[in-house]
């Protein structure tokens, strides 16, 4: 009887883990329901600093910030790789084309801003941020933003120790349970420097906006099956966490604030010289 290869680990780099990067979609109306909007100030300043209403977004996903954008008063084109991410953000009135940033075609179009909410790290770095300066018109806005979520250790870290138990082949059990927000300022970091080697745009600025969310224990139970780590999960391994997430929250008494910080980093196209 023939010997079944083990299960190759997906790339290091996020970009070409192409399997998670697709995963959002099994459950789009879960993860549009649940996942949270961006601050209403970082819309306004992204509208703000850019030259007009055009705005291109990479990775749209069902259209959470899309939706802002277009509350703003923008004119919002999305792509989106998962056509099941794309069908359900046409369905809420947004034009999306399927297709990865990289392989997209701008025939010619060009944009006023060109946003990444929550998914830059699924594009290309270097072939992103030329791509993105081709895409702008001159003085046109790169913004790449996300969330950090920094839930309080009474719930990071058990469920921590259940994503250890349940996976522990899984490159996301090794993260620590708690404190991400250098990691991610470095990861930001890093997007300034592939802008800036493009030579395409000014230097960029890093933003940065602190605030709360309460959640109830269902709310949280929601949203967990639609972040990175659980998406590709089996069903009995995800009921563990959940249970284990759920126990946690029910001895705080049924809720708890999470903090966010949302990080930015933008740079405005140069001007033509």
């Amino acid at each position: 009887m023939p010997t079944l290869p083990r299960k190759q680990p997906e790339p290091a780099q996020p970009h070409q883990a192409r399997q998670t990067a697709e995963s959002f979609g099994a459950d789009a109306h879960r993860y549009d329901q649940a996942r949270p909007g961006y601050p209403d100030d970082l819309v306004a300043r992204i509208v703000a600093g850019s030259p007009g209403p055009d705005v291109l977004d990479v990775g749209c996903g069902t259209g959470i910030a899309a939706r802002q954008f277009q509350s703003a008063g923008c004119a919002v084109l999305g792509i989106e790789p998962d056509a099941r991410m794309a069908d359900l953000a046409q369905a809420r009135g947004l034009k999306v084309e399927v297709a990865t940033f990289e392989a997209w075609e701008p025939a010619g179009r060009m944009f006023d801003a060109l946003i990444a909410a929550q998914s830059w790290h699924w594009v290309d770095p270097v072939v992103g941020a030329v791509k993105a300066a081709r895409a702008l018109r001159p003085n046109g806005r790169l913004a790449i933003f996300g969330h950090v979520f920094e839930p309080p250790a009474e719930v990071a870290e058990p469920f921590a120790a259940a994503f250890r138990r349940v996976a522990p082949d899984s490159p996301f059990g090794n993260q620590p349970a708690g404190g991400p927000l250098a990691s991610y300022q470095a990861g930001y970091a890093q997007i300034a420097d592939k802008i800036r080697e493009t030579g395409r745009f000014n230097d960029p600025e890093q933003w940065r906006l602190d605030w709360e969310q309460s959640y109830t224990r269902d709310q949280w139970l929601n949203l967990l099956p639609t972040t990175g780590g659980l998406t590709r999960l089996r069903s009995d391994q995800l009921t563990e966490i959940l249970a284990a997430v759920g126990d946690a929250i029910d001895a705080l008494g049924g809720r708890f604030t999470m903090h966010y910080t949302t990080l930015a980093t933008t740079a405005v196209r140069a001007a033509a010289p």
